[in-house]
């Protein structure tokens, strides 16, 4: 009897799927055309000889057994991509200077800085926290290596590694999401967090006033915990003592926006492009995944089947 065995492949595959929600959208991010994706999900189904996947009307959902493959497949490729890290790490060294808002340093980095640091231990990373617009014009002075931000409507350039979702943040026992005018902790004038809390809020005429501005996420923080005030922020940013509200409470829903990575043009020593390539992959990958019953949510259009069509062949 011949062995079974995973490929890695099919392994990002499936945790693509399961974070984009898209076959399209995992393709694109992985460089592969959509047939390909499709095919590597149908063997995997085959060889763990059970559907993964269910349909739920027109969405794709993880069964019971997606979930538990879905959950040894995150520790596979943590291990396989840390491996690989650590077998070309021992020549690299040398220092790089990250510029990002605070908002990312607390909610998303560590995580990824913390096996960066483990993959490439002769590499210091130096981390520079500023709002997005200054960050962008200082790494491409080549002030600082590489940028980690948040797409400005003025800004060119960059690569698109995670989209985040805003949402209306209060309190847990905060009642100034009743108030009129209601009552709001921003960031500062320029920032798209803030330009889109506005316009959502005029667009069903709703009154709103500035309650707290502040360049740092933990001023609107403070401002929520209290009672203060409504702040709007990436939804990883939700901690404890906040809670999410919705239209039931007078809030329309807001947009994604997109994190773009820079690089500046200087910044070619092998300790930036590692730390570059680094982010760039883990970002576009890092599982947001809330509960076992998450939905992986397919695109309206046929082409995020994921039934493999006669022809197909994997690249």
């Amino acid at each position: 009897m011949i062995p079974l065995s995973l490929d890695i492949r099919m392994l990002r595959s499936l945790q693509g799927l399961a974070e984009t929600g898209s076959v399209t959208e995992t393709a694109r991010i992985l460089g592969r055309t959509q047939p390909a994706i499709s095919l590597q999900l149908q063997r995997l189904n085959d060889i763990c000889g059970c559907d993964l996947f269910t349909k739920d009307g027109r969405q794709m959902v993880l069964t019971p057994d997606g979930v538990l493959v879905l959950s040894y497949a995150k520790s596979i490729l943590r291990l396989h991509d840390e491996l690989l890290s650590r077998l070309s790490a021992p020549d690299i060294s040398g220092t790089v200077v990250l510029g990002t808002p605070d908002l990312y340093a607390s909610f998303l980095l560590p995580s990824v800085l913390a096996l960066f640091q483990r993959s490439f231990p002769k590499v210091q990373v130096q981390l520079q926290c500023s709002l997005s617009t200054p960050l962008v014009k200082q790494v491409h002075r080549g002030e600082i290596d590489i940028a980690l931000v948040t797409r400005m409507n003025d800004f060119s350039g960059g690569q698109v590694v995670r989209q985040e979702q805003l949402v209306w943040l209060t309190g847990e026992n905060s009642k100034a999401q009743h108030e009129a005018p209601v009552p709001l902790a921003l960031l500062p004038p320029g920032n798209i967090y803030r330009d889109h809390a506005i316009d959502c809020l005029e667009s069903v005429n709703r009154g709103w006033r500035i309650a707290c501005e502040s360049e740092s996420v933990s001023g609107l923080q403070a401002a929520t915990f209290s009672g203060m005030a409504v702040t709007v922020l990436g939804r990883s940013a939700k901690v404890q003592g906040m809670r999410e509200i919705d239209s039931r409470e007078g809030f329309p829903p807001l947009p994604k926006v997109d994190l773009l990575l820079y690089k500046a043009p200087g910044a070619k020593s092998d300790a930036a492009n590692a730390l570059h390539d680094y982010l760039a992959h883990h970002l576009s990958m890092q599982h947001q995944i809330a509960s076992p019953d998450s939905v992986v949510a397919g695109d309206t259009g046929m082409s995020d089947d994921i039934v493999s069509r006669p022809g197909e062949a994997a690249e």
